[in-house]
């Protein structure tokens, strides 16, 4: 389950403090999917920074299950982040020297060289995602939205229990935002995770379980 609970965030200026967030408190189970919309400078990607312990609440409590990330060491909070959180951002942010499998296993590289059964679970998330021909193939090589769904694959690799995207869709044509929207979904689903996405997209967020949209930091 993850928990919000009156969750604000300040940033210091020259005359008084920008509210960025005011109060924000959400729910959500293992399973559920909640798309968040609002106009940019709202609070979003802010909001989604610190439900993936990015960014620091000035406020308020965040709870992962039982895990309370703000209240972890240095070292705790980036072993937190790397286990428990898949990151799905607008650019796919792949590493263009690595072939798509290895981009895949990025995030395993912190336990040592990948065994052969992370090996094998990389390749079954690459086919799931339609990749399975491409697995050799550097990111300049593959379209958009290929590049997008190597992205996802990565975000699964560990199967995080917390699964965030920001605008995945967002520098995708129609056709192929709605096919990435699907895969999204079907695959959170398989992996009984919750997912959160912040969108401007109407038909990404009608994909989702919840709808919630944030106006002027607060989350109605």
């Amino acid at each position: 389950m993850l928990e919000v609970d009156n969750v604000t965030k300040e940033y210091p200026t020259p005359a008084e403090p920008l509210e960025v967030l005011r109060g924000v408190s959400l729910t959500l189970d293992r399973g559920q999917s909640l798309a968040i919309v609002g106009p940019s400078g709202s609070g979003k990607s802010t909001l989604l920074a610190i439900l993936g312990a990015l960014d620091r609440p000035t406020s308020g409590k965040v709870q992962l299950g039982t895990v309370n990330p703000f209240q972890l060491d240095d070292g705790k909070l980036a072993e937190f982040r790397r286990d428990r959180v898949g990151f799905v951002f607008q650019d796919h942010h792949l590493l263009p020297q690595l072939s798509v499998l290895e981009n895949v296993l990025v995030p395993l590289l912190a336990d040592g060289k990948p065994a052969a059964d992370d090996v094998q679970r990389a390749e079954t998330l690459l086919s799931r995602v339609g990749l399975a021909d491409r697995v050799t193939h550097r990111p300049a090589e593959l379209s958009g939205g290929e590049r997008q769904r190597v992205a996802i694959a990565r975000a699964l690799i560990r199967s995080p229990a917390l699964l965030l995207a920001d605008e995945p869709t967002g520098n995708l044509d129609s056709t192929t935002a709605d096919a990435i929207s699907r895969l999204l979904v079907e695959l959170q689903r398989e992996h009984n995770s919750i997912l959160v996405v912040v969108t401007h997209s109407q038909s990404l967020a009608d994909a989702m379980q919840q709808q919630k949209r944030i106006e002027d930091g607060q989350l109605l």
